[in-house]
This record gives structure tokens, C-alpha cells and sequence, in this order.
């Protein structure tokens, strides 16, 4: 009998609507023993995560891991830097723009991958103005009264 792989994942559904996706990567994360039982058990908030560079590494900052339970003194902190694992060429690629032209990278997944290791989809953005956040509410809610009208005369 084959082992269905029941990956969890957590999203930060408030980035699509708060900033412009531009470009992506996936990259392990350096966590503890206890960050990684914590985040299995699912107490993990990416809202107020993003990332910065200091000394050549991304840092993902402010991002919530929750205290393991059973952890006792061994603990962790629940919103300490934790360094992002990538490549240089690619460190050096996003440093780069982050400098020029002033875009920001935040945290938009974080799962466990069928390895059992701890992954996370940063993301390159760049913030909406007020008026597209506008449209954005906009072709949601005509989706929504689309989907409606469908069901209803189908």
C-alpha cells in the first residue's frame, strides 16, 4: 500500500493583494530542532515576514515559528532571523536589484517538501498603489457574482 504524502504548506494569501509579484525562487531555511517540530505541528505565520541581506546572506526576518510545546528550555524564539539557504549567483542577482530599483522580498509559502525538509518561495515585489488594490477587489468581486450566475443557470 503506497503512503500518501500529506504536505503541509502555509501561505501568505495578504501578499497577492498588497504587492505586485515579479519573481520567485525556493529556499531552505536554517532552523532548529525545535523550530522544525513547531512548524510540522503547524504554528507558523508569514504575514509579517520579509527578507534582508547583511553580510552577503538573506536573512528572513520577523517571521512567526510558534514556541514548541514539549520544547522546554531548549526552546527557540518565536520571531528570530533565520538564514535563507541559496546559491551566491542568486543572492547576488536579488541583492542587486533590491539596491537599484528599490523592490522588496517577503516570504509567500512555506512547506515541508517530500524530503522532509523545511522549503520557503520568497518573492521578489514591488507594493501596489491604492488604485490597484482597488481593481484587484474589483475583478474579485465580478468573479465571484460570475460564479453565482454560472451555478445558477447551470
Amino acid at each position: 500500500m503506497a503512503k500518501k504524502n500529506k504536505e503541509k504548506e502555509f501561505v501568505n494569501r495578504k501578499a497577492r493583494f498588497e504587492y505586485e509579484f515579479l519573481e520567485s525562487v525556493e529556499a531552505g531555511i536554517k532552523l532548529t530542532g525545535t523550530e522544525i517540530k513547531s512548524i510540522r505541528a503547524g504554528h507558523v505565520n508569514l504575514r509579517d515576514g520579509y527578507c534582508v541581506f547583511e553580510r552577503g546572506e538573506m536573512l528572513l526576518r520577523s517571521l512567526y515559528i510558534g514556541e514548541y510545546k514539549e520544547g522546554n528550555q531548549f526552546n527557540h524564539e518565536e520571531r528570530r532571523p533565520r538564514k535563507l539557504l541559496l546559491k551566491k549567483q542568486e543572492l547576488r542577482k536579488w541583492e542587486k536589484k533590491v539596491k537599484e530599483k528599490g523592490f522588496t522580498i517577503v516570504p509567500y509559502r512555506l512547506y515541508i517538501n517530500e524530503r522532509g525538509l523545511a522549503k520557503v518561495e520568497v518573492v521578489l515585489v514591488q507594493g501596489k498603489k491604492v488604485y490597484d488594490k482597488r481593481d484587484t477587489i474589483r475583478q474579485r468581486e465580478n468573479k465571484r457574482q460570475m460564479e453565482r450566475v454560472k451555478k445558477q443557470y447551470l
